[in-house]
């Protein structure tokens, strides 16, 4: 999103000295106004939260790799996956947001690296797999309410109650980033909570032998299914990136939120897999998705079944908080790179919340959640990996052609060891593209095809000036480099 680089120089600080007092005992006059600056900003616990619900919100979904591959190798990938994707994902996303401080995150990278026309399309291959991601939470809230409310099951009520639920949680968001994040630790703290307990009353009942297990004799192995769960279950950390801007001191904080994310999100999923592996017998069948509540229920009885089953009603909520605010922000961005018009970064004069992209985001979100989800989702996960593998060739280009840019976090490798990092996901991006469906392809190529002819349109309009358009300046971002249109 931002402008390519023509001088390559190292940016600016952020911060900024105030001048000397003439009277020693008066304190500067920019200490009020730096207050005032950081007023709302995201601090260190909420943002880890935030981070922690882009990514995972819980155990929940886990199962099916238990389902796919037996036991064994579903511990074995989910100690394993996060240090092939999760650890380079975050790495990536914490030495360039430490650079580009701004909101509209990986669009900015893509932008800085190869100009605004793939900085355009980056910007619609993730915004796309957002907002259609964001649909899906609503409706998972909903169906675990129609256990307690079976009401919701079908027709007028579960659409209107899907309508109020998306509009509720929507409003929520407009309140503003601060409220969204400190809600976000609470609701953490309580979906969590059920999970630390069964793996605590599990204890006593664990067999160590079952974590041996590869599956039940004559039960074929499901490498489709397996891959994809831990794929989806350990992505997104990127996303945090377009609220960069909404930080207090992103410099410092960012790499400091993505490490202890990072190690929060995988123990929250390995943990209760041991316990429940080890403590439960079932068929392997029986591994699908919401199994951990049946599973609570049998270690510890019913009342530990209930509280999981609100556990995943509050994650999905804040599943919900989280990536509309990444893709609200990453609007805004978008507007400020001027590559959307002046109003789509307006924001809130009551919470300073970018109310464009929040209302653009959740309309078309409801637009989606009355749609068949299969080949939608798929499509937009394919997006997704396109997006990524774009990620990664920005942050490898720009280290190769702007090794003087200020870099307040940098990853410990030189760029030898760092394309393997890179190879290694990219390898594994490409094996889940490849096995997409035909749908899918088509799908995702209508998209594709729509945000070209988006960025060229926008263009259209700014060379005409039949849209007011912002300078391209990114909100929040003071790397102060030369750029070019």
């Amino acid at each position: 999103m931002a402008e390519r680089m023509v001088n390559l120089t190292p940016p600016t600080t952020m911060t900024t000295t105030s001048p000397r007092p003439s009277n020693p005992q008066e304190l500067p006059t920019t200490t009020a106004a730096a207050a005032e600056k950081n007023k709302g900003k995201l601090t260190l616990i909420p943002l880890i939260f935030l981070i922690y619900f882009e990514v995972a919100g819980g155990p929940y979904g886990e199962e099916p790799a238990v389902q796919a591959a037996g036991p064994l190798l579903a511990i074995l990938g989910f100690l394993i996956f996060p240090f092939i994707w999760s650890v380079p994902e975050a790495f990536i996303t914490a030495e360039l947001s430490t650079a580009f401080p701004g909101n509209g995150g990986f669009v900015i990278w893509a932008h800085r690296a190869f100009g605004p026309f793939i900085g355009s399309l980056m910007g619609t291959w993730k915004f796309l797999s957002g907002v259609i991601n964001i649909a899906t939470f609503p409706a998972l809230c909903i169906d675990y309410l129609k256990k307690i409310f079976p009401v919701f099951s079908s027709g007028l009520p579960r659409y209107m109650a899907v309508l109020v639920s998306t509009i509720f949680l929507s409003f929520l968001n407009y309140t503003g980033l601060s409220i969204v994040g400190w809600t976000a630790v609470a609701l953490g703290v309580v979906s969590l909570a059920p999970f630390v307990l069964m793996s605590l009353i599990a204890i006593p009942k664990i067999h160590p032998h079952r974590w041996g297990s590869l599956g039940q004799k004559g039960v074929k192995k499901d490498w489709n299914l397996y891959f994809n769960t831990l794929f989806w279950n350990l992505n997104f950390w990127d996303n945090v990136s377009t609220m960069a801007g909404e930080v207090e001191n992103p410099r410092k904080i960012f790499p400091l939120a993505l490490f202890v994310a990072v190690i929060f999100t995988c123990v929250g999923y390995i943990i209760p897999l041991f316990a429940v592996t080890g403590a439960v017998s079932v068929d392997q069948s029986e591994w699908e998705s919401g199994f951990m509540a049946v599973a609570a229920k049998m270690i510890a009885g019913k009342w530990l079944q209930l509280w999981v089953e609100i556990g995943a009603v509050l994650s999905a909520i804040g599943l919900f908080e989280a990536q509309l605010s990444s893709c609200a922000y990453q609007i805004q961005g978008q507007a400020d790179l001027a590559f959307l018009p002046k109003f789509f970064g307006a924001r809130s004069k009551w919470f300073n919340t970018p109310w464009v992209g929040i209302l653009l985001s959740m309309l078309i979100s409801l637009a989606v959640s009355y749609l068949d989800f299969t080949d939608l989702i798929s499509s937009a996960n394919f997006l997704y990996s396109l997006g990524m593998l774009l990620e990664f060739a920005s942050f490898l280009w720009l280290r190769r052609k702007a090794p003087a840019l200020k870099r307040p976090y940098k990853v410990p490798l030189k760029l030898p060891g760092l394309v393997v990092m890179c190879l290694i996901p990219s390898a594994f991006l490409i094996y889940i593209m490849a096995i997409a469906t035909k749908i899918v392809f088509l799908v995702s190529g209508l998209m594709t095809a729509g945000g070209i002819g988006w960025h060229f349109l926008m263009k259209l309009c700014k060379a005409k000036g039949w849209l007011k358009f912002s300078s391209g300046h990114v909100h929040g971002d003071e790397t102060d480099q030369d750029i070019d249109d």
